[in-house]
């Protein structure tokens, strides 16, 4: 009689190795992959038997070689040193502003000082619509060290997270010099969780957090953020006043009644004729009685 098959898979208990186990019923096969429990009737021959083991292993093996190995999970890359261009680079839409990094050195500072010292630092990125909106060869007018001062005054010398813009006190003190004299000021407030920034030039806005640790936040700006000392309109002459005004010299001026000046005579010329015209009278009334 033919054996009366049974099959029935269960989950794998991960034994190594394809263990045949009698029994005067049944026969189990242990796999790495699945139990496999076979029932027989009592009596079945010798052939029959090898063939069903066979048959039994052939299934065990094929089993596992279609069932998907488990691959270890992949170890942490090593963590290597923070660079501010490779944060940008892999953020994207921040090409001028990298570019400038590069040109200045300041990106080079910027890394050093991460790598080399437990100061945290706060940077501010223009995005490449921010630069395009400039007008157009701002940045080609600006010299070398104009250049360094506009980078440098991006960056705080700071960690800053955004809770903290709450309470951060103004204005800020940024790379490129503090706000003694004036010429870096640099403000925040916020409203809610938005943060503006304020340069006394133009006004921006932190659109989102491109990267954050608890040394270095990476910030994105909607403006590129402009010194008031390089972009500051520069104060208004005063109109000089009328007191101000050049005054004749003394012997230029014309003086009323100078000896020099003839004045009107009009008066004194009348005067004189009408004195003539009494004294004629009275010279031919004496000239008369003479005669006579």
């Amino acid at each position: 009689m033919a054996p009366h098959l049974t099959f029935s898979s269960l989950p794998s208990h991960k034994i190594p190795l394809s263990v045949p186990i009698h029994h005067s019923s049944y026969i189990v096969v242990v796999t790495q992959v699945s139990i496999i429990q076979i029932n027989l009737l009592p009596r079945m021959d010798h052939f029959a038997f090898s063939m069903l083991l066979l048959v039994l292993l052939f299934y065990g093996t094929k089993t596992f070689a279609q069932s998907p190995a488990q691959a270890p999970a992949p170890a942490p890359a090593p963590a290597g040193p923070t660079n501010i261009t490779k944060i940008l680079e892999k953020a994207g839409q921040f090409t001028m502003f990298i570019r400038l990094l590069s040109i200045t050195q300041v990106g080079d500072q910027i890394n050093t000082q991460l790598n080399n010292s437990n100061q945290g630092l706060t940077v501010f990125v223009p995005t490449d619509n921010a630069f395009s909106s400039l007008k157009s060869g701002t940045l080609n007018s600006l010299s070398d060290q104009q250049k360094v001062a506009l980078v440098q005054f991006h960056v705080l010398p700071t960690f800053l997270s955004m809770s903290q813009f709450q309470t951060a006190s103004n204005p800020l003190r940024t790379q490129a010099g503090n706000n003694d004299n004036g010429q870096f000021p640099l403000n925040v407030t916020t409203s809610g969780n938005q943060v503006n920034v304020s340069t006394g030039v133009d006004d921006a806005t932190v659109a989102n957090t491109i990267y954050t640790d608890n040394q270095l936040a990476v910030y994105q700006v909607d403006k590129v953020l402009l010194p008031l000392s390089i972009f500051g309109s520069p104060a208004p002459v005063p109109a000089p006043s009328a007191l101000a005004k050049k005054k004749l010299p003394a012997a230029d001026a014309p003086v009323s009644g100078s000896d020099d000046v003839p004045a009107d005579d009009s008066g004194t010329i009348g005067l004189a004729m009408h004195g003539m015209l009494m004294v004629m009278p009275l010279g031919v009334g004496v000239l008369a009685a003479r005669w006579l």
